[in-house]
């Protein structure tokens, strides 16, 4: 069974490649292009990984991650922040508030997906 992957994020680049990679990848790709579609995709679709951008309308990526952590139920749901905010004080804060990976942008496509594929316990 393919796993779902929310692709959070409200730069339409990003996102049309990032969800062709992950199609091409063999992952069910849902799209949210702001912080509180993104936390009422997870709400209906549960999926197996977000990928989260700090920069986002309406929430930021930061307060969507902690909002995930907050709910018991989808503390399985793999975050990974993946942004152009990448000072330390950035990557620390999202970590902090529960990402499991962090990546910058601009990002290595064959990286990115081996972190998604590490994430979820997949094999390469």
């Amino acid at each position: 069974m393919s796993k779902t992957v929310l692709i959070a994020d409200d730069e339409p680049n990003i996102v049309v490649s990032l969800e062709y990679l992950l199609r091409r990848g063999g992952y069910n790709v849902v799209v949210a292009r702001d912080g509180e579609e993104a936390l009422q995709s997870m709400a209906r679709f549960r999926p197996d990984l977000i990928l989260l951008d700090v920069m986002l309308p309406l929430k930021s990526g930061y307060e969507v991650c902690q909002k995930i952590r907050q709910i018991p139920e989808w503390h399985g749901t793999r975050i990974i922040m993946l942004t152009a905010k990448g000072r330390e004080t950035e990557v620390s804060k999202g970590l902090a508030l529960g990402a499991d990976a962090y990546i910058t942008k601009p990002f290595s496509t064959r990286e990115l997906l081996a972190q998604i594929r590490s994430q979820l316990g997949e094999a390469d």
